[in-house]
C-alpha cells in the first residue's frame, strides 16, 4: 500500500517549483536598470525583453492546463522544469556571444516552461488540502511568485554589476536543473478534489459567469502589480539616487512583505469563509494605493508608498486561485488555472513597454495615475460570492 505523503511536503514542492521558475523568468525584468543605464539600450527594448518570458508563458499556459488535467501534476512538473533548463541554456549561449535576440528567445523558451509551475503547483496544493485550510496553503503557494522575484531581486542587479550577464543566467541553469531532479523525486499526484453540489465532469463556465468575472478581475488586477515590479528598481536608481544593490535589496524585502501578505489574504479567507469579498477589498486598496503614489512621487513618503504598492498589488492572487479551483472543480480546475494565467500574462506582457513609454513621455506620476484605472475597474468584475 502507497504511504500518504505530507500535504505540507507537498506544498514545499510546489514552492520550489513556483519560487525557480519565477526567479528565472524575472531575471530579464531585473537586467532593465543594467541594460538601460549602463549600456544605454532604449527603455522601451528592455522592456520588450522583459516581456519576451511573460509571452512566452501566456501562449501556452491553457495547453499545460489541458496536460495536467489529462496526466497530473508530478508529470507536468518535471516536464516543465527540464524545459526551463533548456531554456536557460540557449539563454546563456546568448549571454555569452552577447547576442540579445538569442538571450531574449532562450528566456521566452523560460516562460513557456514557467506555466508548467503555474497550473500544477497550484492543483498539487488544492487537491491535498482540505477546504479550511485551502486558504493558508493557497496563499502560501502564491507567495512563490514574489519569493522568486525577492530571490532575483537580492542576485540580479547586484550580480550583474560584477560579474556579467552570463553568469546570472548560467546561475538560473544549475537552479533549474537541481529544482528539477527534487520535483521529479518528491511529488506525487493528489486524490480528485471533492467539490460540493457540483458535477466534476461539468463545464463550469456554462450557465455561470463567476470564472469569466474572476478572469477578468485578475486581468486588470495585475496591470498595477507588474507596473511597480517592473519599474520600482529604475525609479529607485534613477529618481532617487539610489545604489542597484541597495535598490534590490529593497526590492527583495518588498517581496518578502508582499510574501506574508499573500499568506495573510489566505488566512483572511478561510476565518470568513469567503475569496471574493477579500478580493474586492484588495481591489479597493490597490487604486488608493497607486494613486497616492501617483500624487506623491516626488515627496518624501513616496519610497514609503511605493513597498505599500508593492504588496497591496500582490495579495489577490491566492485568493483567486482558490475561488477558481473551488469554482471549477477536479476536471476542469487545471484548464480553468490556464485561463486565469492566460488573461494576467496578457494583460501583464504589454505593460513593461507600455507603461515605459509613458514614463519616457510624461513621467512616473501620470504612469501610476493611469494604471490606477485599472483596479478601480476590477472592483465592479469581482463577483459576490465564491457559491453560485
Amino acid at each position: 500500500m502507497t504511504r500518504r505523503p505530507s500535504p505540507w511536503l507537498m506544498l514545499v514542492a510546489a514552492m520550489i517549483a513556483q519560487v525557480t521558475a519565477t526567479a528565472v523568468v524575472s531575471t530579464p525584468l531585473l537586467l532593465i536598470p543594467h541594460l538601460h543605464l549602463d549600456e544605454g539600450v532604449p527603455l522601451v527594448a528592455t522592456g520588450a525583453l522583459a516581456a519576451a518570458p511573460t509571452v512566452g508563458t501566456l501562449l501556452t499556459l491553457v495547453a499545460w492546463g489541458a496536460i495536467v488535467d489529462r496526466v497530473g501534476e508530478r508529470i507536468a512538473l518535471t516536464s516543465g522544469l527540464a524545459l526551463l533548463v533548456v531554456g536557460s541554456a540557449v539563454a546563456w549561449s546568448g549571454a555569452r556571444a552577447d547576442d540579445v535576440v538569442v538571450l531574449a528567445l532562450g528566456f521566452g523558451l523560460c516562460g513557456v516552461a514557467a506555466g508548467s509551475s503555474n497550473s500544477a503547483s497550484g492543483r498539487l496544493v488544492v487537491g491535498w488540502f482540505p477546504a479550511h485550510r485551502r486558504g493558508l496553503a493557497m496563499g502560501i503557494r502564491q507567495t512563490g511568485l514574489p519569493l522568486g522575484v525577492g530571490v532575483a531581486a537580492l542576485v540580479v542587479p547586484a550580480g550583474v554589476q560584477s560579474w556579467g550577464v552570463a553568469p546570472i543566467v548560467l546561475g538560473c541553469l544549475v537552479v533549474s536543473a537541481v529544482a528539477t531532479v527534487f520535483i521529479a523525486l518528491t511529488v506525487v499526484d493528489p486524490p480528485a478534489l471533492a467539490t460540493e453540489g457540483t458535477d466534476p465532469r461539468a463545464n463550469p463556465y456554462r450557465g455561470d459567469r463567476r470564472l469569466v468575472r474572476i478572469h477578468g478581475a485578475s486581468a486588470l488586477l495585475v496591470i498595477p502589480q507588474y507596473a511597480v515590479w517592473t519599474f520600482m528598481l529604475l525609479w529607485l536608481i534613477d529618481q532617487h539616487g539610489w545604489s542597484p544593490a541597495a535598490a534590490g535589496a529593497l526590492y527583495a524585502v518588498s517581496q518578502v512583505l508582499g510574501a506574508g501578505g499573500r499568506i495573510a489574504a489566505g488566512w483572511w479567507s478561510d476565518r470568513v469563509g469567503d475569496r471574493l469579498g477579500p478580493m474586492r477589498q484588495v481591489a479597493v486598496a490597490a487604486t488608493v494605493s497607486m494613486l497616492a503614489l501617483a500624487v506623491l512621487e516626488g515627496s518624501p513618503v513616496a519610497i514609503t508608498l511605493m513597498v505599500a504598492a508593492m504588496v497591496i498589488t500582490v495579495v489577490d492572487n491566492g485568493l483567486a486561485f482558490t475561488a477558481v479551483a473551488e469554482i471549477a472543480g477536479p476536471r476542469w480546475s487545471g484548464r480553468a488555472f490556464g485561463i486565469q494565467n492566460t488573461g494576467q500574462y496578457l494583460t501583464a506582457a504589454a505593460v513593461p513597454p507600455v507603461v515605459g513609454a509613458i514614463v519616457e513621455l510624461a513621467g512616473y506620476g501620470w504612469a501610476f495615475a493611469a494604471v490606477a484605472v485599472f483596479p478601480l475597474a476590477a472592483i465592479a468584475c469581482v463577483p459576490v460570492a465564491t457559491r453560485r
